[in-house]
C-alpha cells in the first residue's frame, strides 16, 4: 500500500511539474526579488538603527578589538539533503575544516544566513543530513561565540514561533536567529561599524509585510520542494548580482564610519569591488609600471572572470571601501569564501582543496583596518 501511495504521489508530482514548472518560474523570475533603491535604504536604515539603539532586539551589538577578538563571517551554505539539488555537498568539507581552523583559534563566527536550504527541502530532513556541519558550528555556540542570522532561504528561523526551541536542541543552548548584527571594531583613533545583514533587505517578496514572508516561508517554499523547482535567485542571475550589489553599495557609501557586509548574491566583494573589477585596476596599474608579465596574466584571468560576471561598475576607479560581500559556501568547484577580521585586518579568505593534503586557507585580498578607516573618511 505504502509503495502503490508513493507512485501515486511521484505521478501527481511530474503531471504538476509539467503543468506549473513555466509558470512558477515565471512568477520567480517576475515577482521573486524585485527590490528598489528606496525601500533598500528604508529596511537597512531602520534595521542599522535598531540595534545600535536596541542591542538584542533585531540583532547584537558586539564591540571588539579586531588585534585580539578575532571574527569570522560565512554566508549562504544552502545545506540540503545530499541529493543532486544540494549545492552545499560539495564544499562540506572545505567548511568543516575552516571551522575547525577558526574555532580552535577562538574565532566569533557570524553566520549571514541562507545556512540551511529551505525553499527546496523541509528541516528535519536537512538536519538529519547536516549532523557533522551543526556540532562544528554547536562549539562555537559553547563559547557563546556564534550568531546566526537568517536569511530569505531561511525565514523559517525567524517566522516561527517554534524557532528558538529548534535552535536549542541544535546548539544545546537558547538561541534565536537574528535579523542583523553590528560588529563594533575599535580602533587606536576610531571605530567602524562592520553593519552585517543578510543581504535581502528591500526585496518585497522576502522582506516586505508579515503576510508575504509567512507566504514565502509556508507555502510558496514548500511548492517549490514538493515540485522540484529551484528559483534560486538572485545567487543564479547575474543582472539581479548587479542589482543587489549596486543598492548595497550605494546605501553604504552615504553613511558615516561604516561598512555593510551581506551576502545573498553569492559574490564575493571586497573594498566594494568585484573580483572582475579589481583585476581591470590591477590592469591600469601594471600598464602604469609597464610590467608586460602582470599584464599578460592579467589579460588572460579577465575572460574568465566574465563569463562568470560579465558587468563593470564604470565608478570603479573611485569607489568608496564600504561595501563587502562575504560570497558563499555553495560554490559548485567545492570552494567557500568569507570575511575574516582579524589581526587589525580584514581579509576576503578562501577554503580550497586542490591536492590529497586536504583543505587550506587562501587570502584573496586584505587591508589594515587603520587604511580602511581613513579611506572610509574616519
Amino acid at each position: 500500500m505504502r509503495a502503490f501511495l508513493l507512485s501515486l504521489l511521484n505521478a501527481l508530482r511530474r503531471v504538476l511539474q509539467f503543468l506549473l514548472k513555466k509558470p512558477v518560474t515565471w512568477l520567480a523570475d517576475r515577482f521573486g526579488s524585485a527590490p528598489k533603491q528606496e525601500n533598500v535604504d528604508k529596511a537597512l536604515t531602520e534595521l542599522y538603527h535598531s540595534i545600535a539603539q536596541e542591542p538584542g532586539k533585531k540583532g547584537p551589538l558586539y564591540a571588539f578589538r579586531p588585534d585580539e577578538h578575532p571574527v569570522i563571517i560565512f554566508t549562504d551554505l544552502h545545506k540540503g539533503t545530499r541529493d543532486g539539488a544540494d549545492d552545499f555537498a560539495i564544499c562540506e568539507e572545505n567548511y568543516l575544516a575552516a571551522l575547525s581552523y577558526y574555532n580552535d583559534r577562538n574565532y566569533y563566527y557570524l553566520n549571514l544566513g541562507d545556512s540551511e536550504e529551505l525553499w527546496e527541502n523541509i528541516l528535519p530532513n536537512v538536519i538529519r543530513f547536516n549532523k557533522k556541519t551543526f556540532a562544528a558550528e554547536r562549539n562555537f555556540a559553547e563559547r557563546r561565540a556564534f550568531v546566526k542570522l537568517f536569511g530569505n532561504h531561511d525565514l523559517y528561523w525567524g517566522n516561527d514561533p517554534l524557532a528558538p526551541t529548534v535552535l536549542k536542541s541544535l546548539y544545546d543552548r537558547p538561541m534565536k536567529a537574528n535579523t542583523g548584527a553590528i560588529l563594533r571594531a575599535q580602533l587606536p583613533d576610531s571605530e567602524i561599524d562592520f553593519f552585517c545583514t543578510h543581504g535581502h533587505q528591500g526585496d518585497a517578496q522576502s522582506d516586505g509585510n508579515a503576510f508575504s514572508k509567512w507566504f514565502v516561508s509556508y507555502i510558496w517554499g514548500p511548492a517549490q520542494a514538493f515540485l522540484e523547482i529551484s528559483t534560486n535567485s538572485p545567487s543564479c542571475n547575474d543582472n539581479r548580482k548587479t542589482l543587489h550589489n549596486q543598492y548595497m553599495y550605494e546605501w553604504s557609501a552615504r553613511q558615516s564610519n561604516l561598512v555593510l557586509v551581506t551576502g545573498h548574491t553569492h559574490q564575493p566583494v571586497f573594498n566594494s569591488l568585484t573580483h572582475l573589477e579589481r583585476l581591470y585596476l590591477d590592469l591600469e596599474e601594471a600598464r602604469a609600471n609597464n610590467d608586460k608579465a602582470a599584464e599578460e596574466k592579467i589579460m588572460a584571468e579577465i575572460p574568465r572572470r566574465r563569463r562568470e560576471y560579465d558587468y563593470v561598475n564604470q565608478r570603479f576607479r573611485d569607489m568608496k571601501p564600504s561595501y563587502f560581500n562575504a560570497g558563499c559556501c555553495c560554490f559548485e568547484d567545492g570552494n567557500i569564501t568569507g570575511i575574516e577580521i582579524s589581526e587589525g585586518y580584514i581579509r576576503l579568505v578562501k577554503w580550497t582543496k586542490k591536492d590529497s593534503d586536504g583543505p587550506r586557507r587562501e587570502v584573496a585580498e586584505e587591508i589594515h583596518l587603520v587604511e580602511l578607516s581613513r579611506r572610509l573618511g574616519g
